[in-house]
């Protein structure tokens, strides 16, 4: 059936909606989390800076400690074998690295028996091992405590929202009940978050200190080897 033209031209008169995309940044995401989730996103960003900045200090840190000069040990050979014990301990001060004042120890200990040397060097080499593995539990501690505060504000707003369901009378203020939601799942993709990034930095630090440790090693039974070696 056709229609009137005066139909037809109402017809398409009717204006149509038009749908909205709404978007939602972060900052409204977290703003939209109640006090609890903003309280609780607030201790994760503290724990994240914390974590950031031991991983950069150490990993700079562990850097400097693993640069050795490669003529060093070559150096140490000629001035033990030529008796120049004070030129070796000079070198090894100028150095100041972890294998120079394992090396220094070890010097300083020349004319007792190797066993004296040899339990010198270990006791120093555990110092060393300590002093480069500073703060780093804390990364640990980091990446275990950052998703469990997470799960917290998770339940924290799982309450809330129970609540106000609870004491709507049969009318749910879907607004408040958002609020709640929105405090569950923001407090734990951000503690999800902040323990991946914790647990990856500390399994780094760990890597890159076993490296500096393996060169001590090296080093120290290296020196121990010329100490041993028939003059």
């Amino acid at each position: 059936m056709i229609l009137p033209s005066n139909m037809q031209d109402g017809a398409e008169m009717v204006p149509q909606e038009e749908s909205v995309e709404k978007t939602l940044s972060i900052i409204e995401l977290i703003m939209s989390g109640g006090t609890a989730g903003q309280v609780i996103i607030g201790i994760l960003m503290v724990l994240l800076i914390v974590a950031m900045y031991i991983y950069f200090e150490r990993i700079f840190a562990i850097k400097d400690a693993s640069k050795v000069d490669p003529n060093f040990m070559n150096e140490i050979k000629d001035f033990v074998s030529q008796g120049k014990i004070d030129s070796a301990k000079m070198l090894c001060a100028k150095m100041n690295s972890p294998v120079s004042r394992l090396i220094d120890k070890g010097l300083s200990r020349i004319g007792k028996p190797l066993e004296d040397i040899n339990t010198a060097i270990e006791n120093a080499g555990r110092l060393e091992v300590y002093g480069l593995e500073r703060n780093v539990s804390v990364l640990a501690t980091i990446s275990g405590a950052a998703p469990m505060i997470g799960f917290l504000g998770t339940v924290i707003g799982m309450i809330l929202s129970i609540f106000e369901i609870a004491n709507s009378g049969g009318q749910i203020d879907i607004k408040l009940l958002a609020d709640g939601l929105y405090t569950a799942m923001t407090t734990t993709v951000a503690g999800l978050i902040v323990g991946i990034v914790a647990y990856i930095a500390y399994n780094h630090l760990v890597v890159k200190t076993d490296k500096v440790v393996y060169q001590m090693e090296a080093n120290s039974v290296e020196f121990l080897d010329l100490l041993n070696e028939p003059i």
